[in-house]
Parts: structure tokens; C-alpha cells; sequence
């Protein structure tokens, strides 16, 4: 017993010593503690980092930081009488009833003695107007921050813009990165690229007195971390060509998209109407209602149809007919030979009968009527709807290569991927019962059922003009200073032999439906195409490539409401390709002919 009771008297002893060990440091031997304890507060300081630019291909900015002012108030230092909060109300322009409204709001949550957002980002022009008077309110303080700036009020639709993060969003938040206040990309390449864009948070800390007032840095900042600024991006835009194609849009509908083929990289991307991107930064109420106003134009800014639109392809689709046909066996670049005789649909006046090469220059719809049959209906089954079915899936597997029907993966977010339909589809659609060839005829013209983007179309040509790949188009080509992502440079390759490529390229460098489009010292290879319109006047659509045989730039364009791809898609991607190709652009008559233009808008409006 004895023995036991000096284990358990040597036991305590020992813990003694330990603590009074422990409290020796913390009170003798440690400066830490002994300057926290003297000035009885260590405050931790995050500090939110710079977000990253945006520029064009040669440089120019496109997203900037705009310094602002958050105006911050601290409850348990204020001293404001009625005659201070009238003064504040009116340095501010706001009530009296806003700034009561406000102290209630940060007591409902608990902001006693931490500062309170009272006025949220004051341009450094307002700013400058009241720093000066700041001073005699206590309580108040100034936090500086930025926000998102757009020197040039174009490409909305693809920059794309920045929030501040709301409280459902940090509830459900499992990165632990945003706080409070923090802004965070929405959309278009602010949202794409967030975490390269965001930068790393720095933190800092400071000693306070019981008055929760700086007595200056813990340990000299030796143990502060300077935040680290975003990656800056260089998009593969071109600033000039963009503005260029934006004047061209002016009161039509409809999309414009240039690629550069060798690269993948989007030289111009735009979708009409558009928007000043500087309407959606800066304070919230402001953003708030700007945004409803755009959300409720009839014209529909905020939609991107580059790369939302589901558009019919129309005759632009015939290049994949034919590609496809000559593969397959079925379509022969030398033999075949069809009648137009205006079957099942009306066509104009051309020749007849027609190559390959003259059906895609005049652009002979019954002669891919007949072209479809041949390449779905090869007898590889014995049964004649499982042949069908057999044949379509293959087709549909075909179409898909060229980046159809499916997403591209660009590098914005909200991508849509259009449609080419399979079996299932139309078994579905006829309720399992059976269907034919005849039902589906309007596939191959790039009508009924199929259904494409304008950045699709620009994919194609681009595709047309590498003969037989392309690379996933995308907006962005270096991200802080290590080139793009990785999947943009792998090649997507079609399984078509290249020969019939430059056959393709060849016919559509003869094309015989856009007179307007031809230029007398830069070969053209371009597709029109017309697209039925159930709600209106048909889509005008067109897409090409140039120089033919050295590739530069593919393009596709697409007006809504306006007709014949050759009365107004042509002209404008021509002028396109001029202004890229040349510097310039030469023929004025033209481009006074498109800018003249009013196309506007559905009958409803």
C-alpha cells in the first residue's frame, strides 16, 4: 500500500512539475505569448489576391482590375448622433433610414466589435470625393479590393463575368478557399478558368490592444504569407478582327466563328445582340438590375449562340454527306452521277445531272435524297429495318467524328452539343413502331432532325481545311505562361481518307451559290446553306476556309431571319476573312452592303 501511494504522490509530482514547466515558458521564457498576452488580442487578416488579366493574341487587355473602396463600420467604436447620421447619409447619398437598417442588420448578426461592410466598392473617383471627411466618424474604416474592369465592351458572351459569392454558395463551398465578399467567375472564361484566375489568399497578422485597435505586425510579419495574384491568360482572340465582326452584326441576330485550322485557336467568337460586359461588375444592386434588364431583352444578350444556338446545319451539312459516301464506297468522285428532277423537294436551276463536286457548288438537295440511301441501305443485314438500323448508326458514328452531334469541349462552360440522330432516337419518336428511309430524307440536307452550333460549322471547315482533323477549338492559348491545356493539343482525327478532303476542298473553292463571297486574289473554299425556319423567314448560313490551300482561317456565320446563306452569311464571313487575311479591308461596296443592313429580330416583336 505504501508502495502504491509513492507511485501516485511521484505521479502527481511529475504532472506538477510538467505544468509549472509549461506556465514558466508561457510566462518567462516566451516573447510570443508575452506580447499576445500584452496586448490581449492576435488578430489573423486574410487578404484576398489580385485576379488574374486577360488579354488578346498581340497583347491588348481585355480584363483588367479596377481598384474600389468598400466602405467597413465597426459597431462598438461608433459614436453617431442624429445630426452624424443625417451628415453620413448625405456624404454617402443614401437615408438615414439605409444606414439604420444597416447597424440593425449587423447586430441581428453578431458584428459588435468586427467591421461590418457599410458601403460596398466606391469607385477610387467617389472615393476621392469623401476620404477626406472620413475621419471624423469613428468606427469607420476603408477596405481596399478590386473588381473586374473591360477596356473595350466587347466579347461578353465569351469573358463572361464575376459575383460575389452568396451564403448558399460558401454552405455548400468544399474547396474552403472563398469567404464572405469574395467574387467568383459565372460564367464565359471567368468561370472556365476560376481556379487558375482566383490566385492564393495571403494572411497577415496584427497585434490589438482591448480597444481592438493595430498596435502594429506579430513579429514583424515574419509569420505573414503574401498573397499570390491569379495566372494571367492570353486568349487566342483577335481584338481588332472581334470588333470588326461585331460592326458587321450590328441590328442582325445570329453568330460569328473564326478558327485559326493549324492551331485550334478561336480568332473571333461572337453572338449578336451582345452587351457591354462593364454593365454586369462593379456594386451589386447596380449589377442586379442591369442584369434583369438584359435577362428580359427580347433579343436575349445573355444567350451565346455561337455555342448554345441548335441550329439546323442546312446545306453546310452536305460536305459530311459526301465525305462520308465517298468512304464508304457508295459515292464515286469520277461515276456518280445524279438527276435532279426535283423530288420530294423543290431545287433552283442548275445542271443536271451532278458529280459530287456539283452537288455540293449548286447545292442540289434531291441529289442527296438519293445520296442517303446509298450510304444507309448498303445490305450488310438481311433484314431490311435492321439493315436500316444498322446503316443509320453507322452513319450517325461517321457524322460524330467530325465533332457533331456531341460537345467539342471548348473552353467555356455551357457548351451544347446539337444533334445527329440514331435509331433509338426515331424509334422513340414513332412510339416503337416501325419507320423508314423515307421518314428520315431530311437528315441529308441538314434539316429535320439534325442540329448544329455555329461553333460546329466552324470546326467542320476548320477540319475540311487541315484535311481530316482539327484541334478542339478553344479560347484560351497560354495560361500563366505554360501554353494551353493539354487536351488542346491533341489532334482529333476523322477516319476519312484525306484524298476526298482535297476533292471536298477543291469542289468548295468553285462554289456556285455565293458570287458575293468570291474575292480575286484569296481563294475561297465556302458552303451555303439555308436553313427552314418554322417560326420565320429562314437562317442564313455560311462556312469556309482560305486561303484553299494554305489555310489560315475557317469560319463560320449564321444571320437568322435573313434568307439565303449567299444573300448575307457569305458576304459577312468574306469581309471577315479579308479584314484577318489582309490587314484591310478592300472592297467597300461590300462591307457598306452588310453594315447598311437591318435584319432584325422574330415576327413576334
Amino acid at each position: 500500500m505504501r508502495a502504491r501511494r509513492w507511485y501516485i504522490v511521484g505521479g502527481f509530482s511529475i504532472i506538477f512539475i510538467a505544468y509549472t514547466l509549461i506556465l514558466m515558458n508561457i510566462q518567462v521564457f516566451s516573447e510570443d505569448y508575452k506580447e499576445i498576452a500584452d496586448s490581449n488580442i492576435l488578430s489573423k487578416i486574410e487578404a484576398r489576391p489580385l485576379r488574374g488579366m486577360v488579354y488578346d493574341r498581340d497583347g491588348r487587355i481585355l480584363v483588367n482590375n479596377a481598384p474600389v473602396f468598400d466602405i467597413m463600420m465597426t459597431l462598438n467604436q461608433m459614436e453617431l448622433g442624429p445630426a452624424d447620421t443625417t451628415e453620413l447619409a448625405n456624404l454617402f447619398d443614401i437615408t438615414v433610414e439605409d444606414i439604420r437598417n444597416t447597424i440593425a442588420d449587423a447586430r441581428a448578426r453578431g458584428f459588435y466589435s468586427a467591421p461590418y461592410l457599410f458601403v460596398k466598392q466606391l469607385k477610387k473617383e467617389d472615393f476621392a470625393k469623401i476620404q477626406d471627411y472620413l475621419p471624423r466618424f469613428k468606427g469607420l474604416s476603408v477596405e481596399p479590393r478590386t473588381i473586374r474592369e473591360y477596356p473595350h465592351q466587347s466579347l461578353a458572351n465569351v469573358l463572361g463575368y464575376v459575383k460575389q459569392v452568396t451564403k448558399e454558395f460558401l454552405d455548400s463551398d468544399t474547396t474552403e478557399y472563398y469567404k464572405q465578399r469574395d467574387l467568383i467567375g459565372r460564367s464565359g472564361i471567368e468561370r472556365y478558368y476560376e481556379q487558375e484566375l482566383r490566385g492564393k489568399r495571403g494572411v497577415y497578422y496584427v497585434l490589438k490592444n482591448a480597444r481592438r485597435e493595430v498596435k502594429g505586425k506579430f513579429k514583424d510579419g515574419a509569420y505573414d504569407e503574401l498573397p499570390e495574384s491569379g495566372s494571367d491568360l492570353v486568349s487566342s482572340i483577335d481584338l481588332e478582327l472581334q470588333q470588326y465582326a461585331e460592326q458587321l452584326m450590328q441590328n442582325k441576330r445570329g453568330a460569328i466563328v473564326a478558327i485559326e485550322p493549324s492551331t485550334g485557336e478561336i480568332l473571333t467568337m461572337l453572338s449578336a445582340p451582345s452587351y457591354d460586359p462593364n454593365l454586369l461588375t462593379g456594386e451589386g444592386r447596380k449589377v442586379s438590375k442591369n442584369y434583369s434588364t438584359l435577362l428580359k431583352n427580347k433579343g436575349n444578350p445573355l444567350f451565346n449562340r455561337a455555342m448554345q444556338s441548335r441550329y439546323p446545319p442546312g446545306s453546310t451539312f452536305k460536305t459530311v454527306m459526301s465525305l462520308i459516301g465517298m468512304q464508304e464506297g457508295v459515292l464515286d468522285t469520277t461515276y456518280t452521277r445524279f438527276v435532279c428532277g426535283g423530288e420530294r423537294v423543290k431545287c433552283h436551276a442548275h445542271p443536271s445531272p451532278l458529280s459530287i463536286a456539283g452537288s455540293l457548288q449548286h447545292s442540289c438537295n434531291p441529289w442527296y435524297y438519293k445520296a442517303i440511301r446509298k450510304i444507309i441501305l448498303q445490305d450488310k443485314k438481311v433484314d431490311a429495318q435492321e439493315d436500316l438500323h444498322y446503316g443509320l448508326s453507322h452513319w450517325k458514328e461517321k457524322v460524330q467524328e467530325f465533332g457533331l452531334g456531341r460537345r467539342l469541349g471548348i473552353d467555356l462552360p455551357f457548351e451544347k452539343g446539337g444533334l445527329v440522330p440514331g435509331p433509338d432516337f426515331y424509334t422513340r419518336a414513332y412510339g416503337g413502331r416501325p419507320w423508314k428511309i423515307s421518314n428520315i430524307y431530311s437528315i441529308s440536307i441538314g434539316q429535320g432532325e439534325v442540329l448544329a452550333m455555329p461553333i460546329q460549322l466552324a470546326n467542320l471547315a476548320a477540319t475540311i481545311a487541315n484535311r481530316g482533323w482539327y484541334y478542339t477549338p478553344h479560347i484560351i492559348k497560354d495560361v500563366g505562361g505554360k501554353g494551353p491545356k493539354e487536351i488542346y493539343k491533341e489532334k482529333n482525327r476523322v477516319s476519312i481518307d484525306r484524298s476526298y478532303f482535297d476533292y471536298t476542298a477543291r469542289a468548295m473553292a468553285g462554289v456556285k451559290t455565293a458570287p458575293l463571297a468570291m474575292m480575286n486574289d484569296i481563294p475561297i473554299a465556302g458552303k451555303t446553306g439555308t436553313a427552314q425556319n418554322p417560326h420565320g423567314k429562314d437562317h442564313s448560313i455560311f462556312m469556309a476556309f482560305a486561303p484553299v490551300h494554305d489555310p489560315k482561317i475557317a469560319i463560320a456565320v449564321y444571320v437568322e431571319n435573313a434568307g439565303f446563306g449567299g444573300t448575307w452569311a457569305a458576304p459577312i464571313a468574306s469581309l471577315v476573312m479579308e479584314k484577318y487575311l489582309k490587314g484591310q479591308v478592300d472592297r467597300d461596296w461590300l462591307e457598306q452592303y452588310v453594315l447598311n443592313a437591318e435584319i432584325l429580330v422574330d415576327e413576334e416583336e
